[in-house]
């Protein structure tokens, strides 16, 4: 007996649609409250069964793939974009009941766009490494909240704020009124402590791909340290699902996408589709394309003359993604190995 369904994932309940391919029967309805508890005990029920289950790559999937390995059935990660794109124009209502149906349709016809479902141990990682940066954009949100006080009190701009010097001159700054100095001093005692958590972060990741096999082969290419190495290998992942390195490029969003029709040709942008924070730490990789001591400075510097600094930091940026591709590939199973503690 083969058991097909589709689940629609929300915060409040898991919308599902489940066909039995042996007798035809449907079944439809709700698990509530979305948790673990809720979605193992309506699992009981397809004991003994083969039973394969579609779910959306959004917010939540973890706990119901989880849940789903554990009670022996077969879960399919679907990539949500590609899902609605396959669905076409909408032409009605978009229900839970029906991206439930569709899921489980798609899951029939064999054309749910898998995503990959990373082992624990790199979720682990990367949930590490995406608090860290948003405690950096945390930081640099209250960072500019300083810079906006200043220049509304008409202030001198002062972006120093690492010693107590800075900081007093900072403070004694006759153009702020009382409030304003407040407003600086709350600020500063925020960035002080987001730096304390961002530091203990850091610190886990330099550590763990100081011994991690793939991110030690990543930190062989210029411009990628421990922090960055970690990243990169978190975000990308097993690299033996890609067919080439075009698609590594394509995953991590930094291709290039250009809508051509009947002689129109609009300018080409980034997809921006893949992982923000792969993005972010493949250029800030190839920023260091600049420096002469870099084996991309060459070609940094030509495509900087032609284009300009920023579009060339993307083209290094891309060829460290193919590169990054390669090595991990190269590791085979080692590249995602789990080390010790």
């Amino acid at each position: 007996m083969t058991v097909v369904g589709g689940l629609d994932l929300h915060r409040r309940q898991i919308t599902f649609d489940v066909l039995d391919t042996d007798t035809g029967q449907l079944r439809r309805g709700r698990v509530a409250p979305a948790q673990r508890d809720s979605l193992r005990d309506w699992l009981t029920q397809f004991a003994d069964q083969h039973v394969e289950l579609a779910v959306e790559g959004c917010t939540g999937w973890r706990f119901v793939v989880e849940e789903c390995r554990a009670a022996d059935v077969q879960v399919h990660l679907a990539e949500p974009a590609q899902t609605a794109s396959a669905r076409g124009r909408k032409k009605r209502a978009k229900t839970d009941r029906l991206d439930a149906r569709w899921l489980r349709e798609l899951l029939e016809d064999g054309r749910v766009p898998e995503s990959w479902i990373p082992p624990t141990h790199v979720l682990e990682i990367r949930a590490k490494a995406r608090l860290y940066r948003s405690l950096m954009d945390e930081r640099t949100g209250w960072l500019r909240r300083i810079h906006a006080v200043q220049f509304h009190h008409g202030a001198a701009r002062e972006n120093r704020l690492s010693s107590t010097a800075d900081r007093e001159r900072l403070l004694g700054c006759e153009a702020l009124s009382a409030s304003g100095r407040q407003s600086i001093a709350v600020a500063m005692r925020v960035i002080d402590s987001l730096d304390a958590e961002a530091d203990r972060l850091r610190q886990e990741l330099i550590t763990f791909a100081g011994r991690q096999p793939g991110c030690r082969a990543l930190q062989q290419e210029y411009g990628i340290g421990k922090l960055l190495s970690a990243v990169i290998w978190c975000e990308l992942g097993d690299a033996r699902r890609f067919h080439s390195s075009d698609d590594a490029v394509r995953d991590s969003g930094l291709d290039i996408s250009i809508y051509s029709s009947d002689g129109k040709r609009s300018p080409g942008r980034l997809t921006r589709q893949g992982p923000p924070l792969l993005r972010w730490a493949l250029y800030e990789a190839a920023r260091c394309a600049a420096r002469p001591s870099s084996p991309d400075h060459a070609y940094y510097e030509k495509v900087a003359a032609r284009l300009g600094k920023k579009r060339a930091t993307l083209s290094v940026a891309r060829k460290l993604a193919r590169r990054c591709y390669h090595r991990l590939r190269a590791l085979g199973d080692q590249a995602l190995a789990e080390t010790d503690g």
